[in-house]
């Protein structure tokens, strides 16, 4: 038996006991597991075209799942708020990388203990810029569940118009293709070369990373590469003044670049693997089936010398420390991460942290873009690493980014502020 709560019924139930934060589903059952999720991460487990993947273990062990869904923020506060208490009926939660920083690690139950003594089925197979996100001090915390990594769409059909045989094999061809690509299509529309959201960081540390750089890595070292970060923001403006980027580029968002490959007014786009459905959906857009992905390309300078670490962001299976019942805990994440399961949970449309599973027969005849994805997840890292003063680095960040783009700063400029600004919120 799987029980559905919502946060209004967990909140309907605390105030019927006279209590809010320990208030629980009554119902008999041997035992019961209950669950901090996002909606998403019980869906993909229990429905779908491969089934509910808890069913075997739920009879194996005669034990019911109690699953209570928040949106995100409110379900990353309630799960640090329950693994602050001296106890707690939540012996499972669900927590996202950019929340993971040292302190909430400090609310989970390290992992490697249970690891050792009943391991999780081949670790090596799970993608390592995943676990490596969720290891404090040496030491496992989450097992990653859910990813979304970004690729490089474009529009197949807008190539050919222009003459273009193939999508670029390096960051130069894409800004040459992109500034070809920004013209008047046959349809009549006009078409910008690339568009992108100037509000998320994951597009400037993408195009730092394609020439060897980042904003902040997994060591917190700000701008390891300054020179790599000059270039891709020199890469940016330049898009910028050529109208390879929307003259809107300041208030363009991550709906507008769905919208804009749909209707055939961008070429080019960053957008996670799984966006590749909506985006040929035949009753949403002009190009069903045209519009194609590929890992984004790394510069010429350094294709064939390193991978391209593409950005990805994820959710981890964790056990707060004060959970009542770690043992069955531990068993439902380990039956979770299993090959098997992993893959079934694909099928619902969950993002597996699997290699694997890429190459499942079942699950890749349905999945065009199975191959390059797991190409692509084998070398992904987080966009940066989770710390205190995270969100507002990342906002200095996108300041300086957008006055680079427009033209307000130079390159050089911009990267000296971004040190001098953001090296305070990292060392706090």
């Amino acid at each position: 038996m799987t029980l559905n709560w919502t946060r209004r019924r967990l909140l309907q139930a605390g105030a019927g006991a006279g209590i809010f934060g320990s208030a629980l589903p009554l119902f008999a059952a041997d035992k019961t597991l209950n669950i901090l999720c996002h909606r998403v991460h019980q869906n993909c487990l229990t429905q779908g075209p491969a089934g509910d993947q808890t069913t075997a273990w739920r009879d194996a062990n005669k034990a019911d799942l109690a699953w209570t869904s928040f949106d995100s923020n409110p379900l990353q506060d309630r799960l640090f708020r329950e693994a602050s208490l001296s106890a707690t009926d939540f012996s499972v939660g669900f927590l996202v990388n950019s929340r993971a920083t040292a302190s909430a690690a400090s609310l989970m139950q390290p992992l490697d203990d249970y690891m050792a003594k009943a391991p999780i089925e081949d670790m090596a197979d799970m993608a390592p810029g995943l676990l490596a996100a969720m290891k404090f001090d040496g030491k496992l915390v989450g097992i990653p569940f859910r990813h979304a990594t970004q690729a490089l769409f474009y529009n197949e059909a807008l190539l050919e118009e222009r003459g273009i045989k193939a999508p670029p094999a390096t960051l130069e061809e894409l800004v040459e293709q992109s500034k070809q690509l920004t013209f008047k299509s046959a349809a009549g529309t006009p078409v910008t070369g690339m568009i992108l959201a100037s509000d998320l960081s994951v597009f400037p540390v993408t195009f730092a990373r394609a020439f060897g750089g980042d904003f902040i890595n997994g060591e917190l070292k700000l701008l390891p590469d300054p020179a790599a970060m000059e270039k891709a923001l020199a890469t940016l403006q330049d898009m910028y003044k050529a109208g390879a980027l929307p003259r809107s580029y300041a208030t363009t968002t991550n709906d507008d670049q769905v919208t804009w490959m749909q209707q055939g007014r961008a070429a080019f786009t960053v957008l996670p693997f799984a966006r590749h459905a909506q985006l040929n959906r035949a009753d949403q857009s002009k190009y069903p089936g045209r519009i194609k992905a590929i890992e984004f390309p790394i510069s010429q300078a350094l294709k064939g010398k390193v991978p391209m670490a593409s950005v990805v962001e994820f959710w981890a299976m964790c056990m707060p420390k004060p959970a009542r019942d770690k043992e069955l805990a531990w068993s439902f994440m380990r039956a979770m991460s299993s090959k098997q399961v992993t893959t079934g949970a694909a099928r619902n449309g969950n993002g597996p942290v699997r290699m694997s599973t890429y190459q499942n027969a079942e699950f890749a005849k349905d999945q065009p873009l199975a191959a390059v994805e797991a190409k692509t997840l084998a070398g992904a890292r987080v966009p940066l690493p989770a710390f205190p003063e995270a969100a507002r680095a990342q906002t200095t960040f996108l300041e300086e980014v957008q006055l680079t783009v427009l033209g307000q700063k130079s390159p050089k400029e911009a990267v000296a502020a971004i040190a001098q600004r953001v090296a305070p919120l990292v060392k706090a």
